[in-house]
């Protein structure tokens, strides 16, 4: 069920946000699955692809153990060039074969100071989603302080 008026559910409009996304947006969309091990290191599910950062293909033809390092990230296209994986045109000139980010894993981050502070942040705020609603000893110390306050304040 939609929840939120200003969103649109129509196939025909959400398409067209999607291909004539500005930049900025598509960077967002062009996200790829961390890894296993970068998963349980960063406590981060996905991230937008970046240059230099080192990939697996996980589906299509070119799947496999392989690691490529990222060429380019072509915004216009929604593809990623891989390092190793490209195909002989007619005329013998080898030519990077595009893929979608997500059907590549993450395998190795290029980190740099404002890719650190993302990292940090979206820790940061699904620990906090997954404490929500749980009671710590603070919590429950400061509550049982209140209401026996409140019953000191009432017998008077």
């Amino acid at each position: 069920m939609k929840r939120n008026p200003f969103v649109s559910s129509s196939r025909r409009k959400n398409r067209k946000r999607h291909f004539n996304a500005p930049s900025h947006i598509r960077r967002k969309i062009m996200s790829s699955p961390l890894s296993k091990e970068l998963r349980q290191k960063y406590n981060v599910r996905s991230m937008p692809i970046r240059k230099d950062d080192e990939v697996q293909v996980m589906r299509g033809h070119y799947k496999g153990q392989q690691v490529g390092k990222v060429v380019q990230v072509y915004r216009k296209r929604y593809v990623i060039y891989i390092e190793r994986i490209q195909r002989e045109k007619a005329n013998g000139a080898s030519v990077y074969v595009g893929i979608h980010p997500s059907n590549v894993s993450i395998v190795k981050l290029k980190l740099d100071k404002d890719r650190k502070k993302i990292l940090e942040r979206r820790a940061k705020s699904r620990e906090a989603r997954a404490n929500k609603g749980k009671h710590t000893e603070q919590s429950v110390a400061a509550a049982a302080t209140t209401t026996t306050t409140a019953a000191a304040a009432e017998s008077t």
